[in-house]
């Protein structure tokens, strides 16, 4: 089947609340908090959606969703933008799509001219590191935290990126 990467999709919010809710319940024991969250806050972060300053991105195997990743831009000139809602199901895993992800959404903060890149993470997920860091994001704090439902040494890493633009 071919695998493409595309925007918003039916029932791309319940397919990527239910990618978190397993990995991270399988490794990391996250429960109903965590996928609520998931749910809740991407189904927000949908509903007032603006394509001049956020981006939603899917890699669909046929009509099934199974990887994404976005960039909110809400923020983006004071707190910067916030990268969010990155996973690649199992069945694709080892296929370049995460870097492919990846390169989207930093591509589309390039165009936007976003100063600055952040994302929320924690401690031990090494895949994940190792694609932030290949793409110029640095861990910039960590503390233990519960800002998923479970005890974990969450991570802020931050992407500053200095253009000079030519309007």
């Amino acid at each position: 089947m071919q695998i493409e990467i595309g925007g918003y999709c039916p029932g791309a919010i319940g397919r990527v609340a239910e990618m978190h809710a397993a990995y991270y319940h399988r490794h990391w024991g996250f429960g109903l908090f965590f996928e609520a969250k998931v749910a809740t806050e991407l189904a927000e972060f949908l509903g007032r959606f603006a394509e001049e300053r956020d981006g939603f991105w899917t890699v669909r195997s046929g009509n099934r969703v199974e990887g994404s990743i976005a960039i909110d831009g809400l923020k983006a000139e004071t707190e910067g933008a916030h990268l969010r809602w990155f996973i690649v199901s199992p069945e694709i895993q080892g296929g370049g799509w995460g870097r492919r992800l990846m390169s989207e959404a930093v591509a589309f903060c390039d165009r936007r001219a976003y100063r600055r890149i952040f994302l929320w993470t924690f401690a031990g997920l090494d895949a994940a590191r190792y694609l932030y860091e290949m793409f110029g994001f640095h861990l910039v704090s960590e503390a233990e935290g519960e800002r998923w439902g479970a005890r974990v040494v969450e991570q802020r890493f931050e992407r500053d990126h200095s253009l000079s633009i030519s309007r």
